[in-house]
């Protein structure tokens, strides 16, 4: 039965939501769903939103209620809610708090990790069938002993019973102690050192405090999911400058480790003195220390430890910040296991994992906190706005045969690399003569090719990493306006002023490589830096251009659906051209 045609929410019984963006009240409940549900897609007219456990333990671990959401759903949906969903609401969060993670109420010892704090702590549970569900537990056994209250546990198996656990559908309340780290003072300035104004936006203090709630148990770690270009750098930076510790930093290149740390001595009062890089090039430690996921990923050899695993034990850190968390190694996720007693800060702009591990990061890294959609960003004039267009063209004769007798993966290179794509990026090139542009690609060849083409520079993998950052720092300063890039350049790396990207092939169907790619153009120019000196709003006329090319009739099509889905999802439209040559 219809309630009222001016809501804007279709509430399905599969815990889909659907959101008429065309209603006055939408954008007022798209930010109320928003902590319980997910976004699936968001074309033109209907978003998909769809409510799953983890996005309903999200929803408990920052404190709402069932009934808070059936509220929710009532006061926006267009027609009657279906009975009984409220009912498996219920059943899913009361899941998550069932089992705690406590310290022993007295009597604590001294760790050589973590000295003042228990060495021992408890898992408990006032359902004695949840506890007998633990004790049959095949995969805990080797962490937990049976004590009159529940279980005990050493310190170090913290974040493997919490990874266990969820895999069996019980997400664990962690309620033990954390560390407070040794002490630093860290401020964040009111000019930069270019001497120009420096004020945090709104929605940056806002996620930090999601990630500190009242600092009680449970609270002090999570994940913050923002889009690329809208300042998650310096979301991290707020939150050192609330706990004022020793931090480590991870993220994703040595190229990423120099932007962090640019950030870091033009927006905070830390000296160089202050903060290290931890690469394969250097290998130092100070109280603020950034280091790359490869090299602690590293090993001699593969069956071997991991010796750059001691830097996590260096110094008394207080604060683990996890740049591009949805790229967690799996020896991380191993090594943050250990670490549960540590805050802990993922960022992100997609929690997509292609291997289907969100689950580990909200047991290790911890729940979402804190999510604003893309278009919410894009429409307040903090992001740029993307005009996104896929390009199809026809393989060449000559390549039709091979093409059709290659093996899949050979099929897929065919059309990646199809050579009149080269035409169609010069013409784009050429009628986009005010646009900083990257060139993007997954084959070395094509791009070697694409870069003597169009005269421009070349970085790939094989690019010495002093002359990557010569590079960048040139486009950086309009030097030149054309750069050819591998997939190096997908992650972390600041290009303020790339106002169009021509992706001319990708990865296999990878929705995290089309977020980031996307990514590279989405900082306002004319503004500088997310959160920095200028602050006005997105030039009006100004816009960014994301083009992929796409060879017709051929495995790249279905490929490129998967990767755009992404930009479906964000709420993106993109139109598809024919290319008639």
């Amino acid at each position: 039965m219809m309630l009222d045609p001016l809501n804007p929410l279709i509430v399905q019984n599969d815990r889909t939501l659907l959101l008429d963006v065309h209603v006055p009240k939408a954008e007022a409940a798209r930010a109320a769903i928003i902590p319980f549900a997910e976004l699936e897609k968001a074309p033109e007219h209907i978003h998909t939103y769809r409510i799953t456990p983890l996005s309903l333990w999200n929803a408990a671990s920052a404190g709402f209620s069932p009934q808070d959401i059936i509220a929710v759903l009532r006061a926006y949906t267009r027609y009657e809610v279906p009975p009984g969903i409220g009912e498996g609401f219920f059943h899913t969060m009361a899941r998550y708090g069932k089992i705690r993670l406590i310290a022993p109420l007295r009597g604590t010892s001294c760790t050589e990790s973590f000295p003042g704090f228990p060495e021992e702590l408890l898992l408990v549970s006032d359902d004695p069938a949840v506890l007998r569900e633990i004790q049959a537990a095949d995969g805990l056994a080797q962490y937990v002993h049976t004590i009159p209250q529940g279980f005990s546990l050493h310190l170090r198996d913290r974040g493997n019973i919490k990874w266990e656990l969820i895999k069996l559908g019980w997400p664990v309340k962690d309620e033990a102690p954390l560390v407070p780290g040794e002490p630093l003072d860290i401020g964040i300035r009111e000019l930069s050192l270019a001497g120009l104004p420096f004020t945090p936006r709104p929605y940056q203090r806002e996620a930090v405090q999601a990630v500190l709630g009242d600092q009680g148990p449970g609270t002090g770690y999570g994940v913050v999911v923002l889009p690329c270009g809208s300042g998650k750098t310096v979301v991290g930076m707020i939150l050192m400058s609330r706990l004022k510790t020793h931090t480590l930093i991870l993220t994703t290149s040595i190229a990423a480790v120099h932007q962090w740390i640019r950030e870091l001595l033009d927006k905070t009062g830390l000296t160089k003195a202050q903060i290290a890089e931890y690469t394969g090039d250097v290998k130092s430690v100070a109280p603020v220390t950034v280091a790359t996921y490869q090299i602690l990923t590293w090993r001699p050899h593969k069956t071997g430890d991991f010796p750059h695993f001691r830097l996590f034990r260096e110094r008394s850190w207080g604060l683990i910040i996890y740049d591009e968390v949805q790229l967690l190694p799996a020896p991380v996720f191993r090594i943050t296991a250990e670490l549960q007693a540590v805050r802990r800060l993922g960022l992100t702009a997609t929690l997509v994992r292609e291997d289907g591990a969100e689950d580990a990061v909200f047991s290790l890294v911890g729940p979402k906190r804190y999510d604003v959609p893309w278009k919410d960003l894009e429409l307040k004039g903090w992001i740029a706005q993307a005009i996104c267009r896929e390009i199809r063209l026809d393989l060449p004769k000559p390549l039709k045969i091979p093409y059709a007798v290659a093996s899949s993966r050979e099929k897929y290179r065919i059309a990646s690399e199809n050579p009149l794509k080269a035409g169609i990026v010069q013409y784009l090139v050429d009628t986009h003569g005010e646009d900083q542009i990257l060139v993007i690609g997954q084959y070395l060849d094509q791009l070697a090719s694409l870069a003597k083409l169009l005269k421009a520079p070349l970085i790939t993998g094989k690019t010495p990493q002093g002359e990557r950052e010569t590079l960048y720092d040139a486009f950086r300063k309009s030097q030149f306006r054309l750069i050819v890039v591998s997939k190096v350049a997908n992650y972390a790396i600041d290009l303020p002023d790339a106002s169009m990207a021509i992706q001319v092939s990708g990865s296999f169907g990878s929705r995290q490589e089309e977020a980031q790619r996307l990514g590279r153009i989405l900082r306002p120019k004319g503004r500088g830096a997310a959160g920095s000196p200028s602050q006005g709003s997105y030039p009006q006329g100004r816009n960014a251009y994301f083009y992929t090319l796409v060879s017709r009739n051929t495995v790249e099509e279905r490929f490129a659906a998967n990767r755009q889905q992404f930009l479906v999802e964000q709420g993106y439209t993109y139109a598809i051209q024919d290319w008639a040559g």
